[in-house]
């Protein structure tokens, strides 16, 4: 059988289009140091990477007993909020890739592990949010997380396009198994800040994604091959 063409491009959020998850890791960090548990950054990133807060939240109970309350995700994320406004910008390339993607008439979503609130946060001061609204999904529209492949076929549903015809965009290990279990193309960004502990590539590599690549523009070889965008006036 011929390979489906590639009709809707699903990025996650962070670490693909905006550079929040070096942000993010510290926050998380610093708030379990609060409650006693002692990781570094690539430890937390070996955990926690691309996880819904509950899997997060559920993981830590597990390995450390501890219970991730309300007021310690209120805390965290007022935090975090304040991080995002003064520090976070977009991936380099990733407004380009957008408008790219657009203009041949290749449909582009998120779906990312974070509350919706946050999603809007990120791509408001990062100036992606008018580019990729309303097609914003959140893990808290599906009964399970990343790594289940719920939140992908919800928003592959509600863009009205097959798995077999998506690509998803993913830095976590988490995603990809996410992705793959979906019956999707995952392609691993390894662009972001956060991407260069030798432990997360060797994780993120051993799930065998579809493509890896660390500059936005590279996408666009693999969605269209030789005819790339500006070639294509009726794609």
């Amino acid at each position: 059988m011929e390979p489906q063409p590639i009709r809707l491009v699903i990025f996650d959020c962070d670490g693909v289009l905006v550079d929040s998850e070096g942000i993010a890791l510290e926050v998380l960090v610093e708030a379990l140091a609060k409650n006693g548990i002692r990781l570094t950054i690539e430890g937390a990133a070996d955990r926690f990477l691309g996880r819904s807060l509950g899997s997060l939240a559920e993981a830590v109970r597990s390995e450390f007993g501890v219970e991730i309350d309300p007021p310690f995700l209120a805390g965290m994320r007022e935090v975090l909020y304040a991080r995002f406004r003064a520090e976070l910008k977009p991936l380099p390339g990733v407004a380009t890739l957008i408008d790219a993607l657009k203009g041949a008439n290749v449909e582009c979503c998120v779906a990312s592990s974070s509350q919706r609130e946050r999603i809007n946060l990120s791509l408001s001061v990062t100036g992606l949010l008018a580019r990729l609204t309303p097609h914003i999904f959140s893990a808290t529209m599906v009964r399970n997380g990343k790594p289940a492949p719920d939140l992908f076929l919800h928003a592959a549903a509600e863009m009205g396009t097959a798995p077999e015809s998506c690509l998803v965009i993913e830095d976590s290990p988490a995603g990809v198994r996410a992705a793959q279990a979906a019956g999707m193309k995952v392609c691993a960004f390894t662009g972001g800040s956060h991407t260069q502990h030798a432990s997360y590539r060797q994780a993120l590599m051993q799930l065998q994604p579809d493509a890896q690549f660390d500059a936005m523009e590279n996408l666009l070889h693999f969605v269209f091959g030789a005819r790339r965008p500006e070639d294509l006036t009726d794609a």
